[in-house]
């Protein structure tokens, strides 16, 4: 496993699959700043939650000049589910193979619950910058009021 990408790295440029069919990938942001949220699972509380305060301040986020790219491993059609069963305003993409996104970063890692371990997505949200750096990191997010500490910090940069 490689070590986790801090503040100051450059975000890898790795394509992931839009619920659409098509690609997106960090570069297609250059020139404004993103925040990609890496989350465990679709329609899962948590996640919820989190896509759902993301949308809710979309608009915001507009304004600050900052997109908003949700990432998961789950499937584009799960995804256009997800999308659909919650409303959502935001755009999600799967970071499906292996060495992806999630791996360059260090988002994909091991995970303990109920005295078990696991490789899953451990969530994480990337700040970058409109050159493709990453500015800020929130490691093993807590969901409740995240959106807007990450909308705050896009608008300081």
């Amino acid at each position: 496993m490689s070590q986790p990408a801090q503040a100051g790295d450059m975000m890898p440029d790795v394509a992931m699959e839009t619920p659409d069919g098509g690609t997106v990938r960090p570069s297609d942001f250059r020139g404004r700043k993103l925040v990609l949220f890496f989350y465990p699972k679709d329609n899962t509380p948590g996640c919820t939650t989190e896509a759902k305060d993301f949308t809710a301040l979309a608009a915001e986020f507009e304004k600050a000049g900052t997109a908003i790219l949700g990432v998961s491993k789950d499937s584009p059609q799960k995804h256009r589910n997800f999308i659909a069963k919650h409303d959502l305003g935001i755009p999600l993409a799967t970071d499906a193979q292996e060495g992806g996104l999630s791996d360059a970063l260090g988002a994909w890692g091991e995970k303990k619950m109920y005295g078990k371990t696991f490789m899953g997505m451990i969530r994480t949200t990337y700040l970058v910058d409109a050159d493709g750096r990453i500015a800020q990191v929130w490691n093993k997010v807590k969901v409740k009021g995240h959106a807007q500490d990450v909308l705050d910090a896009a608008r300081a940069l």
